[in-house]
């Protein structure tokens, strides 16, 4: 009991010492908050008392905006690293929104476009009316939407118009060229807008002199600034341009799918490796600070944002042999229209394409007429986006993937094989070609036959190869059936998409069963003709896959894409990134094909080029490389003057033995396969190492040769 007692008292000791210690903490964060309070109120009073008016004039004579800082596109490039498309550092002239008056406005505009004529610097001038005289330099509809969009009478002169805009902008310079000068950057501002955080472009790629008196001269500038930016640059005219693409300002529908990232005046890339890998290619954007006065003159800016530069993406092309290329299929097309072999033919253009047969890498992708991208840069010429536009020759279709063609005899490969794997015929079996096919009461003539009035006699699978027999592949593809030699032609490639990494790839036609199918339909189909229809890229892939012994290659034309801190992005974050943006399907049919029957056709092939009596063996009797390879002629319809349109292939690999490369060229109205090897020719001199020291030269000889259908 006396213990509990104690207990109690203890406590009630220790209670009253815990509350003295409690008060006096509480006192001591009173008087920290108590000073602390004070000296807030006392800077306070210094901020709005003591040095109040100080700081509100600091503050409204100081505008503040962030400035977008563009990335440095990335560049393209071929397999060794050779630049094919880069970035070149230009200035620009800047106007940005500042409080000064319509007077001093117009005063700086003035002084600007002076130093830029003095300079003989372009600016943009959209202002549609000239003087001495007064005229519109528009028309018709043009000219009076224009007037109603600006509120003009739609009686109004060009002079009374003028001077509306001059009493609009308040311009009191008498020199009419002046008031012109000046009304030209007000109307750029009226129409483009500009505000305190967003300027306009005056002028693009300045030179040094106009930056430093612009520096030197600030206040006679206000509101005007220099921002350095990177600019797309071609460097190689027409190399690869079809391949390359070229970059334009977004438009107005890809800037409502991209607002988030691009704004309303950037670059972005249109076709081309440059459409396809814009979210490599263009990088990061940063910003900057900038400090100035209400009179527009700079006082100070800073990074707050660093830009991250784009990413490289190498390309498989190499660009010696995509000269050679280019320079070849060139020389043979206008050779062809000039007569410069036996016959004469009102060639159009065409494609060639170089691959790896063990790869898929495309060294050279060649379409012909071309264009050089760098028109696109700046302001394209009215000449130029004419000529690009030809409806004959179309300069900027990118043959190799857009244009599909009927292959005619390149075709019979696929013929033999499918006969040969269905077990139809044999690689021995002969056939009578007694010149007509007329089964099925049908005429039918093989092209040797309509050039000699006879037929080739018994052959066999590779003796019709090389002599491009047609009634041999009627016969074939009659036993075959079509629903067989589709299923083949689909394994190797044709009538479908190859998936390359570039954009508007066509499918092309494969000829298939359909409602009214008939026995003709088949024959016709065996030999290329009918509803086939395929592109150079997809020639190429099943010419290559035919070479390397039956694998089916996948064609490619990026090697790799090399970001900016150097590293490399994955492959496989390439094929998916392809895949998931052409939407392609590469999907295994699970075919095997019999290693003979693949043999039975290169040696076809070989026997083409390199027996006496082949297609083309007057091209390549004498090359250093053993080349198997494959003639080609295709109706094509007739032209405008109801001449049938022929369309000339030529297809090869090299060396037979060890094949590395694979060739196809196809001139659009060509006339014979043979004339299109030519190309052919001069593209392994090149990749063999024949023609080191020489240039690409046309041949000048004509060489006599018929060839009909095949």
């Amino acid at each position: 009991m006396n213990k509990r007692v104690s207990f109690d008292k203890d406590t009630t000791w220790e209670r009253e010492v815990g509350v003295e210690q409690i008060n006096l903490r509480f006192n001591i964060i009173a008087i920290l908050v108590y000073a602390i309070g004070i000296i807030l109120i006392a800077q306070l009073f210094n901020l709005q008392i003591v040095n109040g008016e100080s700081y509100r004039e600091q503050s409204n004579t100081r505008l503040s905006r962030v400035i977008k800082i563009d990335s440095s596109r990335g560049s393209i490039l071929d397999r060794s690293g050779n630049e094919l498309a880069g970035v070149r550092a230009v200035n620009n002239i800047e106007l940005i929104k500042t409080n000064i008056s319509d007077e001093d406005l117009n005063k700086c505009i003035l002084n600007l476009v002076n130093l830029l004529n003095e300079q003989q610097v372009g600016y943009k001038d959209d202002f549609p009316i000239k003087i001495n005289p007064f005229e519109f330099t528009i028309s018709g509809e043009e000219l009076e939407n224009w007037k109603e969009k600006n509120k003009i009478d739609k009686e109004a002169t060009a002079e009374e118009t003028f001077n509306k805009f001059k009493a609009k902008y308040q311009i009191t310079n008498e020199n009419v060229e002046d008031v012109r000068k000046i009304i030209s950057i007000r109307y750029l501002i009226a129409t483009t807008g500009y505000s305190a955080t967003k300027s306009i472009t005056i002028a693009e790629d300045v030179n040094d002199v106009v930056v430093a008196q612009i520096n030197e001269r600030n206040s006679e500038f206000p509101g005007i600034s220099i921002d350095t930016k990177s600019i797309r640059t071609y460097n190689n005219g027409t190399l690869a341009a079809h391949v390359i693409g070229y970059t334009r300002t977004i438009s107005d529908e890809e800037y409502k799918q991209r607002k988030d990232t691009y704004e309303m005046d950037d670059i972005i890339g249109k076709t081309g490796i440059e459409a396809v890998f814009e979210e490599y290619l263009k990088g990061t954007s940063g910003e900057k600070q900038v400090e100035m006065a209400v009179d527009g003159t700079i006082t100070s800016e800073y990074t707050t944002k660093d830009a991250i530069a784009g990413s490289d993406v190498v390309l498989t092309i190499d660009s010696n042999l995509q000269k050679v290329t280019e320079d070849a299929l060139a020389n043979c097309v206008e050779k062809i229209k000039s007569g410069g072999f036996a016959e004469t033919y009102d060639a159009r253009g065409g494609s060639a394409v170089v691959m790896d047969v063990n790869t898929g890498d495309v060294l050279a992708m060649a379409s012909y007429p071309s264009y050089e991208p760098q028109w696109f840069v700046g302001k394209l010429e009215t000449d130029k986006w004419n000529y690009m536009n030809d409806s004959k020759t179309h300069p900027l279709l990118n043959k190799a993937i857009q244009g599909t063609y009927e292959p005619g005899s390149i075709f019979k490969m696929i013929t033999a094989i499918a006969g040969l794997e269905s077990g139809t015929i044999t690689p021995k079996e002969k056939i009578n070609d007694t010149g007509v096919y007329k089964k099925y009461g049908l005429d039918m003539k093989c092209w040797y036959y309509t050039s000699y009035h006879r037929g080739h006699g018994y052959v066999n699978v590779t003796q019709a190869l090389q002599h491009s027999c047609n009634y041999f592949f009627y016969e074939t593809g009659d036993r075959t059936g079509i629903d067989a030699i589709a299923k083949y032609a689909l394994h190797f490639g044709l009538g479908k998409k190859t998936g390359i990494e570039l954009p508007s790839e066509q499918t092309g036609t494969l000829a298939q069963r359909k409602d009214g199918w008939g026995p003709g339909d088949t024959l016709n189909a065996s030999i290329g003709q009918g509803d086939n229809s395929f592109t150079p890229v997809q020639i190429a892939k099943y010419i290559s896959s035919i070479a390397n012994g039956g694998t089916v290659v996948q064609p490619t034309i990026v090697k790799t894409i090399l970001n900016a801190d150097g590293t490399e992005v994955p492959k496989e974050e390439i094929n998916n990134f392809i895949n998931q943006k052409l939407g392609i399907d590469n999907t295994d049919d699970g075919i095997q094909i019999n290693p003979e029957s693949i043999q039975i056709a290169r040696e076809g092939m070989r026997m083409a080029t390199s027996e006496a009596g082949g297609t083309a063996y007057s091209r390549f009797k004498d090359f250093k490389v053993e080349v198997a390879g494959k003639t080609g002629s295709a109706e094509a319809g007739k032209d405008e003057n109801q001449k049938d349109i022929v369309n000339a292939w030529f297809v090869c690999f090299a060396p037979y033995e060890n094949p590395e490369v694979a060739v196809v060229v196809l001139v659009e109205n060509g006339g014979h396969g043979n004339y299109a090897a030519e190309v052919a020719r001069d593209v392994l001199d090149q990749y063999f190492g024949m023609n080191e020291t020489t240039s690409v030269e046309e041949s000048l000889t004509a060489i006599p040769y018929t060839e009909q259908m095949r």
